[in-house]
């Protein structure tokens, strides 16, 4: 199973992101890229793209609803990564939700979750880390 995600990217092209500045600050430790983020509020920095009227984050790779991915995921700001698509950890999410309604896609179920044993019958674990069931 492919994470739903990988064929959304709807709340990088909806929401502003913005976050601490110190974040952006890599001699105090931040590690989004400092060229990606602009000002926003003395204490705030944001995502460059995000705060337009159409926002579309600079770090987003995607065709929306296709294919999408994070060209800075594994040091996306924090506000990001607090964003669960829903019910990947059991509960909706309303900025999941609201995003794909806008960009005209389903809201995700419980269902978009389920291990699917024929796409999955390799020996790789899903995306929580599950192994496919032993056959008997």
């Amino acid at each position: 199973m492919r994470h739903p995600c990988l064929t959304c990217g709807a709340c990088c092209a909806h929401f502003r992101v913005s976050f601490h500045w110190s974040e952006a600050d890599a001699s105090l430790g931040g590690t989004v890229p400092i060229e990606l983020t602009e000002p926003l509020r003395r204490h705030e920095r944001v995502m460059r793209g995000t705060s337009q009227p159409s926002p579309r984050c600079i770090a987003l790779d995607a065709e929306i609803g296709v294919r999408s991915r994070c060209s800075i995921h594994p040091i996306r700001p924090s506000v990001c990564a607090a964003v669960p698509a829903s019910w990947e950890f059991g509960a909706p999410s309303p900025q999941c939700d609201k995003s794909r309604i806008a960009h005209g896609l389903a809201p995700l179920t419980p269902a978009d979750w389920a291990w699917d044993e024929a796409a999955n019958d390799g020996d790789d674990p899903d995306d929580n880390g599950n192994l496919p069931p032993i056959a008997a």
